[in-house]
């Protein structure tokens, strides 16, 4: 049981002009936590926007407390928005969700069964068989995530199939420490992420979830795949640079 005055889940939703797809999805997400009748917030991280993407939360939040935003002054980038709101969250539970909804929230409850077998950190996949999920994704999209995950296989993740889903449950001990040492600012953040939770001996467990290709995706294959390289090998530098660390 949570502790009185901290809630048992905090969801961390990073958002860049995302006025068009977030309001449903925080719909969503209320929805869903309101339902079940559990002590909760939503960290809406708006990373610079210039559209309506803040006003939209703060007409979530006034009919529930419990949507707040975290409004940075200009454009970081993703993996820099997911720290500040893990960092600013004090949920036991802690679940990063991209705004555009792809993998439903009720998806949680298959990463929550995955924390309380004893994983520190569950990660959602697009890569796992499993009959009971379904992916929609365009063609272009599978393949190039397909040759990404190849990649970071090779370069120290072997056991992970699907780095980059972002959808993604953590202890939140655990995520104090990862994303308090995380220098990736950018779209490669999960892999630097993953590989410090290898290094301290956390245990990911890969969880196969339902998700759906939504339209107006900021990540681009031919801009961002090699920018997300180059951020992956600068990570790698930077981890074999430190003495060994542990749990």
């Amino acid at each position: 049981m949570p502790s009185a005055g901290i809630p048992g889940w905090s969801v961390i939703i990073p958002a860049y002009n995302e006025a068009r797809r977030l309001p449903a999805y925080l719909d969503e997400v209320v929805a869903y936590f309101e339902g079940l009748d559990r002590s909760y917030e939503v960290l809406v991280v708006d990373d610079g926007s210039s559209d309506g993407t803040a006003t939209h939360v703060l007409e979530a939040q006034a009919g529930h407390p419990a949507v707040t935003l975290h409004r940075l002054a200009v454009n970081h980038g993703k993996g820099f928005a997911v720290r500040a709101g893990m960092l600013a969250a004090r949920g036991e539970l802690r679940l990063m969700a991209d705004a555009d909804g792809a993998t439903p929230i009720g998806e949680l409850k298959r990463l929550e069964a995955a924390i309380l077998a004893g994983a520190d950190i569950a990660v959602g996949s697009r890569a796992l068989r499993d009959p009971s999920v379904t992916r929609q994704v365009r063609l272009h999209r599978k393949l190039s995530g397909e040759v990404f995950n190849f990649l970071v296989r090779r370069l120290g993740l072997p056991d992970v199939a699907d780095t980059q889903c972002g959808f993604k449950l953590f202890r939140a001990e655990v995520a104090t420490v990862l994303f308090g040492e995380l220098e990736t600012i950018g779209f490669g953040f999960d892999v630097e992420l993953l590989l410090l939770a290898q290094r301290r001996g956390y245990r990911v467990t890969e969880v196969a979830v339902n998700w759906a290709d939504q339209p107006g995706s900021k990540v681009t294959v031919f801009r961002d795949g090699p920018h997300m390289v180059r951020q992956i090998l600068a990570a790698r530098r930077r981890l074999a640079r430190r003495p060994s660390a542990s749990s």
